[in-house]
């Protein structure tokens, strides 16, 4: 049986490492790089970067930033934000990371999956999917980019359909939950756990060691969060922690 993951979740906007709630309100925490250096001391399973500004126009994947950040990532690293073409995945695979984190331009084009499962291996795409309940709380895939939920496109039936197409794991994110650090959605969980063999990730929410085991409990393959990894106390203090010795038998 595969162990299974809690993976730290880096934001970067501007070069910066901010965190948000509910994908807004953005707050500076600090250099990327520095905690990078900490979770390598931290003993964590993987990281997963996002480079946030990829939503804006005009933008550019900073290559010489990322192989910084690279360099001095020694463990497992999934990087996101502004992949569309095999070009620019390869050049990221060569600076060090292990998988990439495709969303948006799957909104755009499903079928691009494929392209890059059939190029670097299923092993090495994971698809992203942004998720957000309307006020019939009905679950609805959200396009960050466009700022808009999709109406037309059923999660069940997307999540089947990116395995069929080569994904080799799907990266679920809850808006509502997202940096609030009250609880995973479970019922989102609990909708998407046996939807494909594939691993599957669940994101937003955790406030708390029993967030994590509840939701890895209902047999997701791992949890990723931000916000527990990297503040502190009722005033949410910037202090970056991981602790392995309360992870390492779950």
């Amino acid at each position: 049986m595969l162990r299974k993951r809690i993976i730290p979740t880096l934001l970067i906007e501007e070069q910066s490492l901010v965190k948000s709630i509910n994908f807004k309100n953005r707050t500076y925490v600090g250099d990327p790089l520095n905690a990078i250096k900490i979770f390598n001391e931290k003993f964590v399973d993987e990281l997963i970067i996002l480079d946030i500004d990829c939503n804006k126009s005009n933008y550019e994947i900073q290559y010489d930033f990322l192989k910084n950040l690279f360099s001095e990532c020694f463990v497992p690293v999934t990087y996101g934000g502004g992949i569309e073409n095999i070009k620019q995945a390869e050049k990221i695979f060569k600076m060090g990371a292990e998988k990439i984190s495709l969303n948006s331009i799957v909104l755009e084009n499903i079928n691009i999956v494929k392209e890059f499962s059939n190029n670097f291996g299923s092993q090495s795409v994971v698809i992203s999917i942004d998720v957000k309940k309307n006020i019939f709380n009905n679950y609805l895939i959200y396009n960050n980019k466009s700022k808009k939920i999709i109406k037309d496109l059923n999660l069940k039936e997307f999540v089947i359909k990116l395995k069929n197409l080569g994904a080799g794991e799907i990266l679920i994110n809850s808006v509502d939950n997202d940096g609030m650090m009250k609880g995973m959605d479970l019922k989102l969980v609990n909708l998407t756990k046996d939807l494909v063999e594939i691993p599957i990730v669940h994101g937003g929410g955790v406030g708390s060691e029993k967030d994590i085991k509840d939701a890895l409990s209902m047999g997701i393959s791992g949890v990723t969060a931000g916000s527990y990894f990297i503040f502190y106390g009722p005033h949410k203090a910037v202090l970056i922690t991981y602790p392995f010795e309360k992870f390492e038998n779950l």
